[in-house]
């Protein structure tokens, strides 16, 4: 039998008769459990997990087991023992309880079978946990005590009033009034990112996604020291550019820190731009972007760069990217050339798996702690750094950081770990506010750090479990991207807020725009 992972075979426990039970033994805490063999599928190593904002103390987070999400829980934990690490001895009971839930117990025993008459009932013994969540005790030689466990009952404690827990319908459905409410038309949105310290930006129509940078592109032989190679993403070949080398600045390794932009004006001119970080997805009035000063224009960049964005009272300069011109580009068109003979290989082998662009779904990736959690790409207004003012507000609830001014408008901003009852964070260079519409106007969500555009297989998303009235509200959908060993928590930016909570950030927000109005009239 393998030592690290116990098959649990239905024709075994067939085999006995009527009369006798199976069960599977372990231990916790010292003491000596059981519960029935049936429904436990197998026992593996502890798994590691993804932990679920506002989930119960008792679950350690989600798995992934062989493409499965899978729920674990820490019986020292439901037990209210002291934590320990659970070493080589630990493991995980994944029983069928409906879906298979994991049980982190210290060490199993064995495998033990015994007569239904030999099994007393839990009253007349004094036990080491609560009688209500033991269907029975086994008395073994010299009065060693074996506790037989109901992990229906435990599970059913644990997530108490959760199921059938369904969102909370919004009262308030009509647009909040700005006052100084922006017309998109006047809008221009831009994608930003930084190449050795210097701020670009392209606009968000060009693009599709923004992933990690590959470990090891294709090289195309006698290719400009710009062309890195060609890329494989989704079914497709693209070209990989650096921008760095295109604009004549010295060229650095790929590592998993950089990222990749694929930008595209149509299906012969797509491509992946290699840039240091992404920074931000910026909403600027159109008059706010000038072209290019000539005296300002030199070398390389006078070709590739159409037009200068001044922020900050000029303090911050981005360059906006002429992508008609980066696609005339001498090396990047015999890159795309390569492309198209690598790409009609490919799509040659494979070509239902080329027609799957329906099937996904994109999605804002952004990190709190060691979690990702994914957005819906079209509920992200723009992508923001934090100001180094947000003015707090009086009697605001406790997740509300503040207010902050974006463009003439007040901003409500939230810490999106305080919303999910997670330990604050210390602010940082990395970390960016997520402006969603939502039905209070708009409302900033403060995060760890943003990572990328990623597109996800429809198949590849479902429900996530429900462990507590809020996750089951604001945390409806997990990703789990099982050949990057990746679970995403997805949110939906509408549920962050209850209906009372909507109603108090706006009448925060109207009574400061009011306060303002009076002080400048």
């Amino acid at each position: 039998m393998d030592p690290h992972s116990i098959a649990v075979a239905e024709e075994d426990h067939a085999a006995f008769g009527r009369d006798t039970c199976q069960f599977v033994s372990f231990f916790v805490g010292g003491e000596r459990f059981a519960t029935d063999m049936a429904p436990v599928q197998e026992i593996i190593r502890v798994p590691g997990v993804a932990h679920l904002p506002m989930a119960p103390p008792a679950l350690l987070g989600l798995a992934n087991l062989r493409g499965h999400v899978l729920p674990v829980l820490s019986v020292r934990r439901i037990f209210g023992l002291p934590e320990t690490d659970a070493g080589e001895a630990g493991r995980a009971l994944v029983i069928n309880l409906g879906a298979p839930v994991g049980f982190v117990v210290d060490r199993v025993a064995s495998v033990i079978s015994t007569e239904k008459k030999d099994i007393e009932s839990a009253e007349n013994f004094q036990c080491a946990v609560d009688k209500e969540l033991l269907t029975g005790v086994i008395k073994g030689e010299e009065g060693a005590l074996t506790m037989i466990l109901d992990f229906g009952t435990i599970l059913a404690r644990q997530f108490t009033g959760i199921e059938g827990a369904s969102r909370r319908e919004l009262d308030l459905k009509t647009e909040a009034s700005t006052g100084t409410a922006e017309r998109e038309s006047e809008l221009e949105v831009l994608v930003s990112f930084t190449v050795a310290g210097q701020e670009y930006a392209v606009p968000i129509g060009v693009v599709q996604e923004i992933v990690q940078a590959p470990a090891e592109p294709v090289r195309v032989p006698n290719a400009d020291t710009h062309v890195l190679g060609l890329t494989a993403l989704r079914r497709r070949v693209l070209p990989l550019i650096s921008l760095r080398c295109l604009l004549g600045l010295d060229a650095v390794p790929l590592d998993e820190r950089q990222r990749v932009v694929v930008v595209s004006l149509d299906a012969a001119r797509t491509a992946a731009i290699v840039a240091d970080t992404v920074d931000e997805v910026l909403r600027v009035q159109k008059n706010e972007v000038e072209p290019m000063p000539p005296l300002l224009s030199t070398g390389k960049e006078a070709e590739l760069v159409s037009a200068l964005l001044r922020l900050n009272g000029g303090k911050r300069l981005v360059s906006v990217l002429d992508l008609t011109k980066f696609f005339t580009d001498a090396g990047v068109q015999a890159a795309l050339q390569a492309r198209e003979t690598t790409e009609a290989n490919m799509q040659a082998t494979n070509t239902r798996e080329d027609l799957a662009v329906d099937e996904d779904e994109q999605f804002v990736v952004f990190q709190l702690g060691a979690e990702e959690f994914g957005v819906p790409i079209e509920a992200v207004q723009e992508i923001v750094r934090i100001p180094d003012g947000i003015a707090r507000v009086p009697k605001a609830p406790e997740f509300v950081e503040g207010v902050m001014n974006l463009r003439g408008s007040v901003l409500p901003v939230v810490d999106q770990r305080r919303r999910f009852g997670m330990p604050a964070a210390e602010r940082s260079e990395r970390q960016r506010i997520l402006v969603y519409t939502l039905t209070a106007g708009k409302v900033g969500f403060i995060v760890d750090s943003v990572s990328e555009v990623l597109r996800i297989r429809k198949t590849a998303i479902e429900p996530a479990p429900s462990v507590s009235a809020g996750q089951n509200r604001m945390i409806q959908r997990v990703a789990n991207l099982a050949s990057n060993n990746r679970l995403l928590f997805l949110v939906s930016p509408e549920s962050l807020l209850e209906g009372a909570e909507i109603q108090q950030i706006r009448e925060t927000v109207e009574g400061l725009r009011g306060a303002a109005e009076s002080a400048g009239s």
